[in-house]
């Protein structure tokens, strides 16, 4: 791609609500992940550390806790003309908010005229996952499509729920791409796997602007990337997919191939946290050769306290973050942001605490398979989670002093990768 000028779009306008209620005070991709990170810090870094470095961030819902970790964490050298910058919904056009993903890109379409790219890559900000964009710019060009789709192979019968590509003989031209399709076309050479959409989406320039201005005037559109500008560059022939197993990430080995994860849902979310959790993840947040970015708070380190008899400050198989301090109490298979408290005797198994003051677990506490947000504070001796059917998943919402469930269904893995399919938004 030698001498291709890029601009990266990030989508992060949703409002997220299958997310609820972390998404209650803020934007999706400003929900904190794995401890230190924000939701949006995955694609972001993804960008950046392929060398695409020119990057606006599209918001809408919520944005002032998005708007301020972009700014505060991704100030990149204008010196030499980098920059992530967020940029809120401005009803350019009009009296009216954006109405789709391509009406996001639509109504900021003179941030493609002041940078004049050749390439626009366009991601979403709700997945976890590592990929190297110049890859698929690459393949890209040498196809010379207008627009490529990054898709990851899934079982056949289980792309129900997914925007699904069926391609041409050749294993990379699309032929039809199919919302939600009874019956999945397989994939060349896999009869019994499909290509589910990823969200992500590599175009020339040109022609991206086209699309939108044709999707604009049509009355009829939903104004969606997956739902109705990508199925425009199927009919035009200009559509390409792109496998994302093809995706060589240096560092990564065999249990990281192929790993994305929508975190859509909070049985997903939860799902995603207790992946970074096992002694061998299959999501490595320790490769330094491509690292997930971000800022990270002045607290103290971590701290382990108490080592007599039952009362002993300890962690297994778990993330803990900076300023955490377990004072005599067990954590296993847990995620701890920044500045959480376990006190002596309790007991975090199987949890995720999000944000990054406050939340405390009292004495003798048991918290287990649940989520806890900020502010939380489960009482001396009280039990989250404790004896519920997996149907439930127990959320402590903000400020909250008692436990109480959370009317969400768990579901397995196979829920974590219906992103584009299921709620085709700005986010």
């Amino acid at each position: 791609m030698a001498g291709q000028r890029v601009l990266g779009l990030v989508l992060a306008g949703g409002a997220g609500k299958r997310l609820a209620p972390l998404t209650a005070d803020r934007a999706k991709p400003a929900v904190p992940v794995g401890g230190l990170y924000r939701l949006v810090d995955f694609a972001l870094s993804n960008l950046v550390n392929a060398g695409c470095r020119r990057i606006c961030v599209l918001t809408q819902y919520k944005s002032h806790s998005l708007d301020r970790h972009i700014t505060t964490t991704w100030r990149l050298s204008a010196l030499l003309g980098n920059y992530v910058t967020p940029v809120p919904a401005q009803q350019r056009l009009g009296p009216y908010w954006q109405t789709g993903s391509a009406d996001a890109i639509y109504q900021s379409l003179n941030l493609i005229y002041d940078d004049r790219p050749d390439i626009v890559v366009v991601f979403g900000a709700d997945h976890v996952y590592r990929m190297d964009p110049m890859q698929m710019i690459d393949q890209h060009v040498a196809w010379g499509a207008g627009v490529t789709v990054a898709a990851i192979p899934v079982p056949r019968m289980e792309a129900t729920d997914f925007g699904v590509v069926q391609t041409a003989p050749d294993g990379h031209s699309i032929e039809a791409f199919l919302e939600k399709p009874a019956e999945p076309p397989g994939r060349p050479g896999h009869p019994d796997e499909a290509f589910a959409s990823m969200g992500n989406y590599v175009f020339d320039s040109d022609v991206l602007v086209e699309a939108l201005k044709k999707d604009a005037a049509d009355d009829g559109s939903r104004h969606g990337m997956g739902g109705d500008i990508i199925p425009m560059m199927v009919r035009e022939r200009a559509a390409h997919v792109y496998d994302f197993l093809q995706n060589k990430i240096p560092g990564a080995d065999a249990r990281d191939l192929g790993y994305w994860r929508d975190v859509g849902t909070l049985d997903s979310y939860f799902d995603a946290h207790m992946d970074l959790c096992a002694v061998h993840p299959v999501f490595n947040l320790y490769n330094d050769q491509w690292p997930i970015l971000t800022q990270v708070p002045s607290q103290p380190p971590a701290k382990f306290v108490h080592d007599d008899g039952d009362r002993v400050g300890r962690a297994i198989n778990s993330v803990v973050s900076n300023g955490v301090v377990v004072s005599g109490g067990l954590v296993r298979n847990a995620v701890l942001s920044p500045g959480a408290r376990i006190d002596s005797w309790s007991r975090v198994e199987r949890a995720v605490m999000v944000i990054l003051h406050n939340t405390r677990v009292g004495r003798h506490a048991v918290v287990q398979d649940a989520i806890l947000d900020k502010n939380v504070v489960v009482p001396e001796g009280a039990t989250v989670g404790v004896n519920v059917i997996r149907e439930t998943l127990p959320l402590l919402q903000n400020e909250d002093r008692l436990p109480r469930p959370a009317p969400t269904r768990y579901r397995t893995a196979a829920d974590l990768l219906a992103a584009d399919a299921r709620n085709d938004t700005t986010s």
